[in-house]
């Protein structure tokens, strides 16, 4: 009987891992497979800023070993000349986003080559579905995991944002859910004994160093790669450590800390040669929330005083809890409906077991809950536009990507509740508990992969969609202007950089028009926006633009836009 049992265990353990391998290679699949279509070696385009300058520094740190390129032009252009997402600091652009990214795929690239870049996040995305189990299973059990890694392999933001692949978001959260999943093995490895001989005899203090030191790795490359999350992290971290103080002595702690400043040692490296300062980052905003809070800390003001500054330097989008709970609504209860509302079940139904509850069940509620509120009130404060039409709630807003931690730290409640309502809705028949559970998650993922691809306005099928209008407007408008020339736009940054220089602005603005006049003195300068009326060229022409030396002519009607040529003039009223 204990042989059958053994090989029944071994046999459901199999199948297990089977399932879990099937679902890491189906993801991989789905969100790599958009960038095969979207991308060619003659057209490497992203849909954002953040996306675009990301692969730029990767590609020029694999390329150079260095993070920084010269423009000779922000000389005389008091450092305009770039697109979104860049920093120039006296002609030298630089990152404005986090290092983490950029400096890991860098290292990757430097060895399997740059066409892997675009693929790195979907087969992060993958191995992150098959920690997300073990972690899941090591708090619930293996089936509640396997359902809970089921969920996550079609949840379309995890989809959209490893598809999207240079977004930081997925990576992060990969870091993270792997560093967790060391950190609970790091918390469970106990000692048995006092005596060190004894520990190194049974290997003890071995697995000890293993568990600890890639906990702190990974949770180092987690904050390597998203810095500014250490708002929530830190705080998670404490709680858990604090519920299990016992588990973890001095020599999982110290190996851990050692660790984590390993992974973080590139970014203090690199904040020193590019922003001056180890803790300094290409977030203006984030060195000013520092730099307030070291001041609060040292200065005599206070508790009250102290509070306030910390609440409005932390909270620096705001503080507005009434749109925090609204923007959560529309972002998980409205838009991810069939994963939020078994959540909420799954929640109710395990506080309802709390007898039953052990240490872990505990401990993951007492890190979750936290998680939740700080990263709800930290994002949700500030609404987000990074649609055109800002009363629009789509899967391209910025919250669904900031919000990756609280929809993987809900799943496994959903995953909790979908298992207990089968086995309780089919309770005389395990086969049809699992048939009836296969068909939920079935559903589930028709549901989920639809509003991914096609269901959302900035789904992925309207990414590639746009990408060949962008590969017509980047061939017709290279087309007409010279290597050395400089396009002025709005919108299209990321598709004329680097292949040419860019400055984000536009024509009625008297204070940018004195630089397009020294500019047109060195270089060709063109711009590309929506199509004025004619009435509006003669204005621009006969009234504003002469004053500064130059006039606007028509090259080319692309769609909706128009390319224009600054042509100098002799005419200068003003300087």
């Amino acid at each position: 009987m204990k042989n059958m049992s053994k090989n029944n265990f071994r046999k459901e353990v199999f199948w297990t891992r089977a399932l879990l391998f099937t679902l890491a290679l189906v993801f991989f699949v789905m969100s790599a497979s958009f960038n095969y279509l979207k991308q060619s070696p003659d057209f490497v385009k992203w849909s954002s800023p953040d996306e675009t300058a990301n692969y730029f520094f990767t590609k020029l740190y694999v390329e150079t070993g260095d993070l920084r390129v010269y423009e000779k032009y922000n000389l005389v252009a008091d450092d305009l000349v770039h697109p979104r997402s860049f920093r120039s600091d006296n002609g030298v652009l630089k990152p404005v986003s986090f290092l983490g990214m950029i400096l890991i795929y860098g290292s990757i690239a430097k060895v399997f080559g740059l066409a892997v870049l675009p693929y790195l996040t979907p087969l992060l995305g993958a191995l992150g579905i098959v920690f997300f189990y073990f972690l899941i299973k090591e708090i619930f059990s293996r089936k509640v995991a396997l359902v809970a890694a089921a969920l996550l392999t079609f949840f379309p933001p995890y989809i959209y944002y490893s598809a999207r692949s240079f977004f930081h978001n997925v990576p992060f959260t990969v870091f993270w859910i792997i560093g967790m999943y060391f950190v609970v093995r790091m918390i469970k490895q106990k000692d048995y004994t006092n005596d060190i001989s004894t520990l190194i005899k049974n290997k003890i203090i071995v697995q000890k160093f293993i568990w600890s030191s890639l906990g702190g790795f990974f949770i180092g490359l987690t904050l390597l790669t998203r810095t500014s999350e250490a708002i929530w992290l830190l705080p998670m971290l404490l709680i858990i450590w604090l519920l299990n103080l016992r588990r973890v002595d001095w020599f999982k702690f110290v190996i851990f800390l050692c660790f984590t400043w390993l992974a973080l040692l590139p970014m203090f490296f690199w904040n020193q040669a590019l922003y001056g300062s180890a803790f300094s980052g290409g977030y203006s905003e984030m060195n000013t929330s520092i730099q307030s809070l070291v001041k609060v800390s040292i200065g005599g003001s206070g508790p009250s005083q102290i509070f306030s500054k910390v609440r409005d330097t932390i909270f620096y989008f705001g503080f507005n809890p009434v749109m925090s709970v609204k923007m959560a609504y529309h972002y998980f209860a409205e838009m991810f409906y069939w994963m939020f509302w078994p959540a909420a079940l799954g929640l109710i139904l395990l506080l309802t077991q709390i007898k039953k509850w052990k240490r872990r069940h505990l401990t993951y509620l007492a890190a979750a809950v936290p998680v939740l509120i700080i990263l709800i009130l930290y994002y949700g404060s500030w609404k987000f536009n990074d649609n055109p039409d800002p009363t629009r709630f789509t899967i391209g807003n910025s919250y669904t990507r900031y919000w990756l931690p609280v929809y993987l730290a809900a799943i496994p409640l959903a995953a909790f509740f979908l298992r207990q309502f089968s086995r309780w809705l089919f309770r005389r028949s395990r086969l049809l508990s699992r048939l009836g559970l296969s068909f939920i998650l079935g559903i589930i993922a028709v549901i989920s992969v639809n509003f991914v691809v096609f269901g959302s306005e900035e789904g992925l099928m309207y990414n590639l969609n746009n990408n060949s209008v962008d590969r017509q407007i980047y061939n017709k408008v290279l087309a007409q202007t010279e290597p050395e020339a400089i396009i002025i736009t709005r919108y299209h940054d990321k598709i004329f950089w680097p292949e040419r220089r860019v400055i984000l602005g536009t024509l009625t603005d008297d204070n940018m028009d004195v630089y397009y006049e020294k500019l047109l003195k060195l270089t060709p300068v063109y711009y590309f926006n929506f199509t004025f009326l004619e009435k509006d060229v003669k204005y621009l022409n006969e009234n504003k633009l002469i004053k500064f030396g130059f006039n606007i002519e028509p090259l080319d009607k692309i769609d909706s836009f128009t390319l224009y040529r600054l042509n100098a003039t002799s005419s200068v009223l003003i300087k």
